[in-house]
């Protein structure tokens, strides 16, 4: 992991404040955008957290479609959250908790029971103050102990959802000093047919922002390109900000290279000097480079991972693709990912994973595409192909190995398929009178011990690792006997509960019932992941000698 700077910052003097608001259209990259500044203010010397607001009625992500909003992420304290949490902890080296999510189910809900426990004490309950004030206090709260805490206001200014907040944001601007709050507008700068860039959807949504009593003091235009001095100039005009205040944020070959991008053009600096904190930061060569570093490493291999999944949204395994780039910086190498879609796996592999020089079966809940899962286990453990099973797939391997290889004929999970004759997937003894199914759900950061002489111990180099969890069921206990001396064991336990699955005389065969690409970082790569890239690019290496072996031989034959 990139090493930080010490503080320079006196922090008694109270958190700065970056609102982060967008307009246009949703998925412009607020998150990305906030998240490159921050790295920029860490690099700086800065302690820097983030806060993401998310103005659905859900309380947390737990129990949404990936369809809806991408992957659930994972706190180490549990936390089920928006994927841009995942974006924050990987950009600024930080682990979040779950008060750095803000839903409107939260709010709300906190709100309407301290008024049924007499709270307001007979008072009408509003959205102000008290909805308002609930936010402005969550705000505080986990921005403790920072220096600047970046908040990121989801969807799209004008969303009705999204109204409370920037009307605590409003309040919250008159509160503090105006040198502790900054506002930031990101929006879309396109093109017209004639190849000009237009600023008027970003006039209009300007316009929207200051009708609601809020004035951005930097506006970041998402476009293809740089934005041209031109459109800044006109942008500037128009919305009544300074011209040095409009930044680009063009499209980029990899996230990674925004805070690069954000860097060039000074947005850093110019938050620096509207916090009045310039003469706070590190100089500018005295600032690690070692983000800009790794993220630019040389790419000199190529792997090809197939990952199959029931979702065909990358949205929905954003951690795992992004920990094969952590590996492939650490590797140098270049990670192809390869789409498989679980369900046509059902009746065998039809040459999809032909060729393939790794193979990633994710978590997922549910029944569908789980037979394309396992059959794609067995592919990966006849054929001698790298293989990484999360979470659903560590559940996926002990399924195929007890079918395949045991012989116990419909092994499957109790979760997919009640009536099993043999459920070596259930749920543990003890989670038996649990109602609640809350209750059963394994969540957050949990230590796995690791057993020395596996493969599990050479990638973490530690008889234990720390890793964070969910899942509700288990290897069933009552079918530890029969994977005795064979060659599938579990190398990593937790009391009763199988963590870490591996098989003897294979490449690279690993299953965790963990997910390790929530710890994952740039500079700080997750073990299994490296593992994995490591052994793909052996294969990778070993069928390019072969087929120069075959092609010398054919030329000498000739």
């Amino acid at each position: 992991m990139p090493t930080e700077p010490d503080t320079q910052y006196d922090s008694s003097l109270g958190s700065k404040f970056i609102f982060v608001t967008g307009g246009v259209m949703s998925g412009l990259g607020k998150g990305i955008t906030a998240a490159s500044t921050g790295r920029l203010l860490k690099n700086a010397g800065f302690d820097v957290t983030a806060v993401k607001i998310d103005p659905y009625l859900n309380v947390d992500a737990g129990t949404m479609n990936p369809y809806q909003h991408g992957e659930v992420y994972v706190l180490k304290d549990g936390g089920e959250v928006d994927l841009d949490l995942g974006n924050y902890e990987r950009f600024l080296g930080i682990d979040m908790h779950s008060d750095h999510n803000i839903t409107t189910g939260k709010t709300y809900q906190h709100v309407i029971e301290n008024e049924r426990a007499g709270d307001y004490l007979g008072k009408t309950v509003q959205i102000i103050p008290h909805i308002t004030d609930d936010i402005k206090r969550r705000i505080r709260e986990a921005a403790e102990g920072s220096d600047v805490c970046l908040v990121e206001v989801g969807g799209t200014v004008g969303d009705i959802e999204g109204m409370p907040y920037l009307e605590a944001l409003r309040q919250f601007a008159h509160e503090e000093p105006e040198e502790n709050v900054l506002f930031v507008h990101v929006t879309l700068v396109p093109y017209s047919k004639n190849g000009e860039q237009k600023t008027k959807p970003t006039q209009h949504s300007v316009k929207e922002v200051r009708s609601i009593g809020l004035q951005p003091d930097v506006i970041v235009g998402r476009s293809d390109d740089k934005l041209d001095p031109e459109t800044k100039e006109k942008i500037a005009l128009f919305c009544d900000i300074e011209t040095d205040a409009v930044f680009s944020n063009p499209d980029v070959e990899d996230v990674y290279h925004v805070p690069l991008v954000v860097e060039e053009e000074g947005l850093d600096e110019y938050v620096l000097e509207h916090f009045e904190i310039a003469d706070d930061a590190l100089p500018a060569t005295e600032r690690t480079r070692e983000w800009r570093d790794v993220v630019t490493t040389e790419k000199t291999d190529t792997a090809t991972i197939a990952l199959v999944g029931k979702y065909d949204l990358e949205d929905a395994y954003m951690s795992i693709h992004e920990s094969l780039k952590h590996a492939g910086f650490e590797l140098g190498a270049e990670v192809d990912v390869k789409w498989v879609f679980a369900d046509d796996l059902a009746d065998g592999h039809d040459g999809q994973l032909e060729g393939v020089d790794g193979i990633i079966v994710p978590g997922g809940f549910g029944m569908r595409g789980t037979e394309g899962k396992i059959e794609a286990v067995r592919y990966a453990r006849e054929n001698d192909v790298a293989f990484l099973g999360l979470c659903l797939g560590f559940q996926m391997a002990v399924i195929e190995y007890a079918r395949n290889v045991l012989g116990l004929e419909g092994a499957h999970s109790a979760e997919m398929d009640e009536d099993t004759p043999h459920p070596v997937i259930d749920i543990l003894p003890e989670q038996y009178e649990v109602e609640n199914m809350g209750g059963t759900m394994r969540l957050g950061e949990h230590t796995t011990v690791i057993e020395p002489e596996t493969l599990a111990y050479d990638l973490y180099e530690d008889t234990s690792c720390q890793e964070r969890h969910r899942h509700r069921y288990e290897v069933n206990p009552e079918y530890f006997e029969q994977f005795d001396d064979e060659q599938l064991r579990f190398s990593g336990t937790a009391g009763n509960r199988m963590e870490i699955l591996e098989l003897e005389d294979h490449p690279y065969f690993l299953g965790t019932q963990y997910h390790p690409e929530y710890s994952s970082r740039p500079g700080e790569p997750s073990p299994p992941f490296v593992g994995l890239l490591e052994a793909a690019l052996t294969r990778t290496a070993d069928t390019d000698a072969a087929i120069d072996d075959e092609t010398d031989e054919h030329e000498v034959t000739h």
